[in-house]
């Protein structure tokens, strides 16, 4: 019996820690990919080009903080980040077009990673194969790594600094805006924590949520 629920365990955490793990490395990799290709190479010398997760986990923001929330909040309020991949803006080529692409990676690669879970899940019996107890683990990381790709890519293009969606607008915006974002950049994460307590945050995020979840659920064929 023991043995049973630790393997149901195992499956359990399994079917959280892979999708989250590839959602977040594959994230922080894409910006540095992104800078490279538009030419600064500071994450590839740092070492961080790599789909290695310990080189892109942040003790606090991604282990503390979502299992601190998850306790507390009853699963109702839970974000986290990595540890943000160095991007030196003065190297690219362009820099306020090139920061919008790099930026605005991350959050592409997020849904890339939800159609390639859909596929792999709308697969799954015509290809793969799989049955029993294999099947129904297997389901579970598609629809895990469909969700929190899409809450990744959804979160972080808040227009909010030092989210991704911040630095996408400073990148759209004159100059002079761009200056004012920036000083609120040490703000970012406070403002997101107050709009999560205050329920505006769902509201800001749900409709683009539900969108998007339906799309790569019919794409899945789970509905």
């Amino acid at each position: 019996m023991m043995d049973l629920d630790i393997a149901g365990l195992i499956r359990l955490v399994s079917v959280i820690a892979i999708p989250v793990l590839f959602a977040i490395t594959v994230h922080e990799v894409a910006h540095g990919w992104m800078a490279r290709r538009l030419g600064d190479r500071t994450a590839e010398l740092a070492g961080r080009l790599t789909l290695n997760p310990i080189k892109h986990i942040d003790p606090v923001g991604t282990i503390v903080v979502p299992l601190a929330l998850l306790l507390f909040s009853g699963g109702q309020m839970v974000f986290g980040w990595a540890k943000p991949v160095p991007v030196a803006f003065h190297n690219l080529r362009n820099p306020r077009r090139d920061m919008i692409l790099v930026a605005a990676a991350g959050p592409g690669s997020n849904l890339v990673m939800a159609m390639g879970w859909a596929l792999l899940a709308a697969g799954q019996a015509s290809v793969i194969g799989l049955e029993g107890t294999a099947a129904t683990w297997f389901q579970g990381l598609c629809v895990t790594g469909i969700l929190i790709n899409v809450v990744l890519a959804v979160f972080n293009m808040l227009p909010i600094p030092p989210l991704d969606g911040g630095r996408v607008l400073a990148g759209l915006v004159p100059p002079e805006i761009a200056d004012v974002l920036q000083r609120i950049e040490p703000f970012g994460f406070m403002i997101v924590v107050l709009l999560m307590v205050t329920g505006v945050l769902w509201a800001l995020l749900e409709p683009f949520l539900f969108f998007f979840n339906d799309f790569f659920w019919s794409v899945a064929g789970f509905g």
